[in-house]
């Protein structure tokens, strides 16, 4: 008995389309396409390249044609972006009458050259995250390998560019740009998240900061620390209530620490110690830490059996550094 493919296929065919009707709530409604995920990693990847000129290059990066570069890569980025901005305008839009075809296309070349013009400002920011990485791991041999490799500096870059698209409410576009840097680091910034200068992520795995989190200069944070919520019951009735944390200027944040809550202010210059989980507001100038761990050491018999077991315990109380 042969496999009647046609007759499978068109079962098949029948039994989706009836699923797209009934669970309409995950298909684009028709206002046009959709911004391209993998182009909005190119822009991204181009805009990388303006920022940190010569790192990321295809082929040998020449001073003397520098403003040569900087044109051409603003000519890509220009076009690129302004189409994927008209793509995501014209779909956050409730119908095709929201939007003139011109004016969309205006206002996509405004946003776009809005956004541009804060590029140099990104650079003067990304310029104090790469120092304050520097002067803050002794590992760090030098600028050029935080640059190249730091998984902190790549997803900070990222977020600094998705922010000042955010903040000119593009929609889509920083979202995607933002989960495109989670997805290669495991560091999720949230595009709204406000950063300030001098900001370093050491590992970085594992850290979430949330969407209202305001992160001031000269901040430290290490692998697995999360700036959230204290809770999102609430759900989309919680958009745009402050709901994660702020962090103020001079602040460290070890591994594993959890601080959560939109009403909670860790002060400036305190520290906050691994694992520590944190939910009201801390002064500035003030270490937090865990109770002291306690760790027991038994004695086990040797592999060859000849040494007996002990009922006798070692125990050691180590203090934590912070």
């Amino acid at each position: 008995m042969s496999f009647d493919f046609k007759n499978q296929v068109e079962d098949l065919v029948s039994q989706l389309s009836e699923s797209y009707k009934r669970e309409q709530y995950i298909i684009p409604q028709s206002l046009g396409p959709l911004p391209n995920k993998e182009v909005v990693i190119e822009i991204s990847e181009i805009l990388r390249r303006l920022i940190f000129p010569g790192y990321f290059e295809k082929s040998n990066y020449m001073e003397d044609l520098r403003e040569y570069h900087i044109g051409e890569l603003l000519i890509r980025v220009r076009g690129k972006l302004t189409e994927q901005i008209s793509f995501a305008l014209r779909h956050q839009a409730s119908s095709l009458e929201d939007f003139e075809s011109e004016d969309l296309e205006e206002k996509s070349e405004q946003l776009c050259f809005q956004f541009l013009e804060t590029l140099p400002k990104i650079r003067e920011y990304l310029a104090t995250d790469v120092q304050a990485a520097y002067d803050g791991d002794p590992a760090a041999g030098s600028k050029d390998e935080i640059i190249f490799s730091y998984p902190g500096v790549f997803a900070v870059s990222i977020h600094r560019l998705a922010h000042e698209l955010q903040a000119l409410s593009v929609p889509l576009i920083p979202r995607i740009m933002s989960e495109y840097a989670h997805s290669i680091t495991g560091i999720d910034i949230h595009s709204g998240a406000s950063i300030g200068k001098y900001f370093f992520i050491d590992h970085g795995t594992g850290v979430v900061i949330g969407e209202t989190t305001v992160i001031g200069d000269h901040v430290k944070i290490y692998q697995g620390v999360t700036l959230g919520a204290l809770s999102t019951r609430g759900g989309q009735n919680l958009r745009g209530v402050k709901r994660h944390p702020t962090i103020e200027a001079d602040v460290t944040v070890y591994s594993g620490a959890s601080i959560l809550g939109g009403d909670t202010m860790i002060g400036k210059g305190a520290v906050i110690g691994s694992n520590a989980f944190i939910t009201k507001s801390v002064p500035g100038g003030t270490k937090v830490s865990i109770k002291n761990p306690e760790l027991v050491f038994v004695n086990q018999p040797a592999a060859d059996g000849k040494q007996e077991l002990t009922d006798s315990k070692q125990e050691l109380i180590f203090d934590w550094i912070i």
